[in-house]
């Protein structure tokens, strides 16, 4: 489906019926990766996942930022009549689920915050975006996707399941260098999330892979000892892309958060 957002043409899915549950997705994927989650829950939720801007089918569109991502977000809520939604983000998307917090607070019924960091990044990830900005304007998507899948991945994935991987890289291609460009300079403009921490009250579920690299579990931790209403959830034999690497019981934690929530409603 297309939602057109004032600036930007947005591709997204609506599947499944009942409470709203808003997928976003990581850096460099696009809304396919959810495509476990979905198939999985739609039989209880209305399951809506969305293409940032130069990913999947969202044309590239200027102006970029984590902000803007998150107006459009808002925006897809909006073209399909959703007033608050349950709002899952993984990585990239984790960071724009703290934007929709601040800029859209009242759309936010509940976050699932997956393999992400509340503070903005150091020195050396801060050198490895601009490498990797001059690597997707020099060679393209495709030298940044390689580049980017050793860390995306969790150990044993990479050593025992390669069909995983070649999955990864095949959502990951598809994105444009212009929004490969946008998305890395966004999240090094992004401002730091950790005094939004202590200001989210709505129910709130971390999960992040025991194999993270990227985002390690003690980021995962810090974040849940700031955020009053949380609990975490650490899985096993999983990397940065949880949600894909242990589909099964990234759904089953994530279905009996769901519940919950529904059940304190």
């Amino acid at each position: 489906m297309i939602a057109q957002t004032g600036s930007a043409t947005l591709g997204y899915d609506d599947i499944g019926e009942g409470a709203a549950v808003v997928f976003l997705h990581a850096f460099p994927l696009n809304r396919r990766m959810w495509a476990p989650q979905t198939s999985a829950l739609a039989g209880d939720w209305r399951c809506l996942t969305v293409d940032f801007r130069g990913f999947g089918d969202s044309p590239a569109a200027e102006p970029f930022g984590i902000d803007r991502y998150a107006d459009d977000v808002a925006a897809v809520l909006d073209s399909v009549s959703v007033r608050r939604a349950v709002v899952v983000g993984l990585s990239m998307g984790g960071y724009v689920a703290f934007s929709l917090w601040r800029r859209h607070a009242n759309r936010v019924r509940a976050l699932v915050l997956a393999d992400t960091r509340a503070g903005a990044d150091a020195p050396d990830t801060r050198e490895r975006r601009h490498e990797l900005i001059a690597l997707a304007r020099r060679e393209g998507v495709a030298a940044v996707v390689d580049r980017q899948l050793v860390g995306l991945l969790g150990k044993t994935t990479r050593e025992r399941r390669a069909e995983v991987e070649s999955a990864v890289r095949a959502i990951a291609v598809n994105a444009s260098v212009e929004g490969i460009v946008g998305a890395l300079e966004s999240m090094l403009q992004r401002p730091d999330s950790s005094p939004t921490l202590p200001t989210l009250t709505v129910p709130t579920l971390i999960v992040v892979g025991a194999e993270d690299v990227i985002t390690p579990p003690k980021e995962a931790r810090a974040m849940h000892e700031a955020i009053g209403q949380s609990r975490i959830e650490v899985l096993a034999n999983a990397g940065h892309l949880s949600s894909v690497e242990r589909p099964a019981a990234f759904n089953a934690v994530l279905n009996e958060f769901l519940h919950s929530v529904e059940s304190a409603d």
